[in-house]
């Protein structure tokens, strides 16, 4: 997409075609699935329009990324294809790396998402916390209707997407959780005044248990 590197290998072609400012994060906020150019623009924060509608036009160009508008409606969406969705574990691996090494406190002028908070909890659970005891669907209110659920089936943690019931669910804000996820181990403590949890007990106490040692 930018510039020849000069040279064979495979991971200078991967960062021609993905390697240039945004890309990478507009993949990461389409792996949830497809998204309209005004919610991309928000979750990428500050992002011109201008230069979002270059990069989805390049990962058109790249087949990675494809339109999708419904006969008889201005609405235009982005979803990823295939070939697209084969980045998936490139972000995870970047996430894994970033909470071994990069794991510090946003400062004041970040804006926080609650869906990159979920995406790298996900990481997280399934990287470097302990495993909970049996399969369990937990949920996360952040207000507004903005709700998210991880299921562990008993091996990996994935994005529940079934309804099910919770089994615990934590009621919070998205600075109380990065102000929680960012501390070191040793002072993580739940429930908080701002972090309020509720659900089948046993499984609440899983909860706790677990994301102490994330």
């Amino acid at each position: 997409m930018t510039s020849a590197y000069g040279h064979f290998c495979l991971a200078a072609r991967a960062l021609e075609t993905v390697g240039d400012r945004w890309s990478l994060l507009i993949v990461r906020d389409l792996l949830a699935g497809s998204r309209r150019f005004g919610d991309l623009r928000r979750l990428l924060t500050a992002v011109t329009a201008k230069s979002l509608t270059v990069r989805l036009r390049q990962l058109e160009a790249e087949g990675i990324v494809r339109r999708e508008q419904e006969p008889g409606r201005k609405e235009v969406r982005y979803e990823l294809t295939d070939k697209g969705r084969d980045l998936a574990p490139v972000l995870e691996a970047l996430v894994a790396w970033g909470l071994r090494h990069e794991l510090h406190p946003p400062t004041p002028s970040e804006v926080v998402h609650p869906e990159h908070l979920m995406a790298g909890l996900r990481v997280a659970l399934n990287e470097v916390a302990p495993k909970p005891p049996e399969p369990q669907t937990w949920r996360f209110d952040f207000g507004d209707g903005r709700s998210f659920s991880h299921a562990f089936d008993g091996e990996r943690w994935t994005r529940a997407v079934d309804g099910r019931p919770p089994d615990a669910t934590v009621e919070t804000t998205p600075r109380a959780w990065v102000d929680f996820a960012t501390r070191p181990r040793a002072r993580r403590r739940l429930p908080t005044r701002e972090i309020r949890l509720s659900g089948v007990p046993d499984r609440v106490a899983d909860l706790v248990a677990t994301l102490a040692g994330a």
